[in-house]
């Protein structure tokens, strides 16, 4: 067994090396630009509702429908039919650069719903305190409502991100690379089943390890 483990690493080592760095750059980049966009669309989802801070019917309607859409398109679709968009923004619509644009698509609104349901959890009494105070609105969402909502916010993007490398894996299918590329290429088409099997078991440790580590900075957040 020993043996056979060495000959695969010695053959495909390189290989497997080369697709996580890829699978991490992916994740990465896509989720730092997902939550760029997405934290402030929570945010805006939960002040523009009708009698909240911010109340704007009419932008929150648009938000709302804007996200439902988005969502509505299962990932592999959205990666194809945004091509031209992907080609605008990013100059290619191959390689890891090529997928960033629809991981950030599709994950954003993601966020968005999960940022909203974190802050829309936040007990309306604390906000209420800090507002009869005089505190400005802006203050009370980066000081109040985000600093009351870590746990949940924390449990949430560690939803998104382990989302985010099911994802990547579909983005192989234009060339993207990673992990889900390696074992399409080689474990599927090539019928390398070790290769396919090798893959399986490291992105169930990869999620298994970001759930824990999320787990667990939750919990210490309570505490706080």
């Amino acid at each position: 067994m020993q043996i056979s483990i060495g000959g695969f690493l010695d053959r495909w080592g390189d290989t497997l090396w080369e697709a996580t760095l890829q699978t991490f750059q992916m994740v990465g980049i896509s989720l730092f630009f997902s939550v760029v966009i997405g934290l402030p669309l929570g945010v805006l989802l939960v002040l523009t509702r009708p009698g909240k801070s911010w109340s704007n019917p009419l932008l929150y309607q648009i938000l709302n429908l804007i996200i439902n859409m988005i969502r509505s398109v299962p990932f592999i679709i959205l990666l194809f039919f945004i091509l031209p968009f992907t080609k605008l923004v990013a100059g290619t619509t191959i390689g890891v650069r090529g997928v960033i644009v629809p991981l950030v698509v599709y994950t954003a609104p993601y966020i968005a719903r999960l940022m909203e349901q974190a802050l829309f959890e936040v007990d309306r009494g604390v906000i209420e305190a800090y507002e009869a105070m005089g505190i400005r609105t802006r203050d009370i969402i980066w000081h109040v409502m985000i600093r009351e909502a870590r746990p949940s916010i924390v449990l949430g993007l560690t939803i998104a991100t382990i989302g985010l490398i099911g994802a990547t894996a579909m983005a192989g299918l234009v060339g993207g690379g990673g992990l889900g590329d390696l074992a399409y290429r080689f474990g599927h088409l090539r019928y390398e089943a070790d290769v396919m099997y090798f893959t399986v078991g490291l992105l169930i440790l990869l999620v298994q390890g970001l759930q824990t580590l999320g787990n667990r900075l939750a919990d210490l957040l309570k505490k706080d």
